[in-house]
């Protein structure tokens, strides 16, 4: 049998509206009472209602989440400390995961606006989504252009890119390909080959661009592309601008008896706390994870509690090389 709020009032010995009271906040309740309250509530595991919370004009303390995958490191590493972030300052979260699929992703915004959140972290790779534009509701986008007026948090991805390549320059590169998305969107990753197109030109450098266009996501294709890539291009380092094409690159080298770093320099880009367990002898170009968690749920509570208040429309963060033994 699901508890009530009446079965909580009873088990503490106070009116039903005082256990309202204490659920949200509201009036003025001595320490004994409200203490008396939650230990009830605890006691019979008792779960507020988010949604009626909403409907008489409280916040649910619920915060959407939307990433396009938590299988990827890079998006599980922060969404954990997204999390936990929330989590200690009192918020709940829902996680969708949008698994690259635009109408997977309008579903659950349309879900979230229903069940009335707070507001939304969202950091979706989908294109053309109308309801961002329109949705009534605090939205802090990450590393994407999601509308116009919602604040996108990223890394310094010019400065990324520009150091990843300078890295492989100074350890003997000249020959230097780069391997990127397909710059559909209007995002800040695009701007990790504005800085290797930057350094490119400042050594008079001959630029070579790899792009995996969006829907080309497929690994087994993914391997069969860049083994061609190695195969028959004249190259002797390569930026990829996420950790995990750099695995891939530095597995099919092995394959094919390519020395690293001799005949072969490789650098990624993410360097989340896996790839440095798991993974240490991969150069990168480390984002502030622990940062990212901090500026995103700051910014959606400043937009929670004013949301007249004027926000910057990108909030760049500092990037950092980590030197492993593939440059």
């Amino acid at each position: 049998m699901a508890i009530k709020l009446t079965d909580v009032a009873k088990k503490a010995g106070v009116s039903p509206t005082t256990v309202s009271r204490v659920i949200n906040n509201y009036g003025s309740l001595s320490k004994k009472t409200i203490d008396k309250v939650n230990v009830a509530m605890k006691e019979l595991n008792y779960q507020p209602n988010s949604l009626a919370r909403s409907l008489q004009g409280k916040n649910t303390q619920l915060i959407g989440v939307i990433f396009p995958t938590v299988a990827n490191p890079f998006y599980g590493e922060l969404v954990e400390k997204i999390e936990s972030k929330l989590f200690e300052l009192g918020y709940r979260t829902i996680l969708c995961d949008s698994a690259n699929n635009k109408e997977k992703e309008r579903n659950y915004l349309n879900m979230l606006a229903a069940n009335k959140v707070d507001g939304i972290i969202a950091g979706a790779h989908n294109l053309g989504i109308q309801e961002y534009e329109n949705i009534e509701l605090p939205i802090v986008s990450f590393d994407r252009f999601l509308a116009a007026g919602i604040p996108i948090v990223s890394s310094d991805n010019f400065q990324g890119g520009y150091l990843a390549t300078e890295n492989l320059y100074l350890h003997g590169g000249r020959n230097i390909a780069i391997l990127t998305g397909s710059q559909e969107s209007d995002s800040p990753t695009n701007d990790r080959l504005q800085g290797y197109l930057k350094f490119i030109e400042e050594k008079n450098l001959a630029p070579q661009i790899f792009q995996f266009h969006t829907k080309a996501r497929s690994s087994a294709l993914k391997n069969i592309e860049i083994k061609k890539i190695l195969s028959q291009e004249e190259i002797d380092s390569i930026f990829c601008t996420d950790d995990l094409t750099a695995i891939l690159v530095h597995n099919i080298c092995q394959e094919l008896a390519i020395k690293i770093p001799e005949e072969m320099r490789i650098i990624g880009y993410d360097g989340t706390k896996f790839i440095q367990n798991y993974f240490p002898v991969l150069s990168t170009i480390a984002q502030p994870m622990s940062d990212f968690a901090d500026l995103l749920v700051d910014l959606m509570l400043q937009r929670i509690e004013n949301p007249e208040k004027e926000l910057e429309q990108n909030y760049s963060l500092p990037v950092k090389l980590i030197q492993g033994k593939t440059t």
